[in-house]
């Protein structure tokens, strides 16, 4: 199963990753990106945009698109691996992926608090400027997700993060009912 976590910066996306990873044994898609590597990142998956689109050209890249001033792309074999895999996915590229994988599953997650959403984005390593950039994208990206009946309607799932251990809970509940489902 290829499943997919949406929502604003700062809702908790990369932390349900890492932790749907430890508890329920699904392995990361590795977004490979041209901007350039923060602090405390691994550069293994970051390069140049030249090399991103040979790799497409070779056929090796599954998905690719910009956003945030970035060239972010998807690794074929993990996109289609048979294993369960797991993902951060760019509210607008929705449409995209229900052509690349009529199958995936998403999970639209929305913050019960808006400003505890930017408080989290505000403890990233990004440079004053990137910081208001991501901030205002929050309040431009809720506004559109909250408005937009027909984008709202390409996701799976709606979850609310509270932010606290609950939210990890039904989490991990979501996902365990979502694989059970897929098997029957």
């Amino acid at each position: 199963m290829l499943l997919a976590l949406v929502g604003v910066t700062g809702v908790g996306k990369t932390y349900f990753v890492n932790k749907i990873c430890e508890k329920l044994n699904f392995k990361k898609v590795n977004t490979i990106r041209t901007r350039p590597v923060r602090a405390g990142e691994s550069p293994k998956y970051f390069m140049t945009e030249n090399e991103l689109d040979k790799m497409y050209e070779d056929g090796k890249i599954a998905y690719k698109f910009k956003v945030f001033g970035g060239e972010y792309g998807y690794l074929k074999e993990e996109i289609f691996s048979l294993d369960n895999m797991i993902f951060e996915m760019h509210y607008t590229t929705i449409y995209d992926w229900k052509k690349v994988r009529p199958d995936i599953k998403t999970i639209y997650i929305m913050p019960t608090n808006l400003d505890l959403a930017k408080e989290q984005a505000k403890k990233r390593n990004l440079s004053k400027e990137k910081e208001i950039e991501r901030v205002n994208e929050i309040d431009e990206h809720y506004k559109v997700i909250t408005t937009n009946d027909a984008l709202r309607a390409q996701f799976d799932y709606f979850f609310y993060n509270n932010y606290d251990e609950v939210s990890e809970e039904k989490m991990l509940s979501l996902v365990s009912e979502i694989l059970e489902n897929e098997k029957n």
